[in-house]
């Protein structure tokens, strides 16, 4: 999947929330924070952890913007350390359970949090790719939800979010 129209869209997006927000100093921690929340929303939403429940997981849709919520906060650190060169989404198929790809994300996140690399961003994006393989989401279906996120979180902060 081609990378850098979302790389636009969301530098779009957090120049506009920066400048409305009077936002001046260094967030890039905050974001990192907010990647890990969105991800932990995201299980949150899969309940593949939660072995002592019966309930199924959220509708797929559902399911689907929690993990573009997590996609809006990557591209936004790779801009945030100039890494928003990344073309391609690095491919990486990992035959693990969810609850495993989830934890191996998170060690990914603070690992790239802690060492802000090329290297260590290209493994979050793998990281999240084999989660969204896993969910059975394809790069068109991310592509449409980021879209309709980004318009939608426009329209928060329009309306004072």
């Amino acid at each position: 999947m081609k990378l850098q129209s979302l790389f636009d869209m969301q530098k779009s997006l957090d120049t506009y929330i920066q400048t409305e927000k009077n936002i001046s100093h260094d967030v890039f921690l905050e974001k990192g924070l907010a990647l890990l929340v969105e991800l932990a929303e995201l299980a949150n939403e899969t309940r593949c952890f939660k072995f002592w429940s019966s309930k199924g997981p959220s509708e797929k849709e559902v399911i689907l913007e929690e993990y573009v919520d997590s996609i809006h906060f990557l591209l936004s650190l790779g801009i945030e350390k100039e890494l928003d060169g990344l073309q391609n989404w690095p491919l990486h198929f990992e035959d693990e359970s969810l609850t495993l790809l989830f934890i191996h994300t998170q060690a990914s996140i603070n690992q790239f949090l802690q060492n802000p690399t090329m290297a260590n961003y290209e493994e979050v994006w793998r990281r999240y790719g084999a989660v969204a393989s896993n969910l059975g989401f394809t790069h068109e279906q991310i592509i449409k939800a980021y879209l309709d996120k980004n318009e939608k979180n426009y329209e928060r902060q329009r309306s004072g979010y």
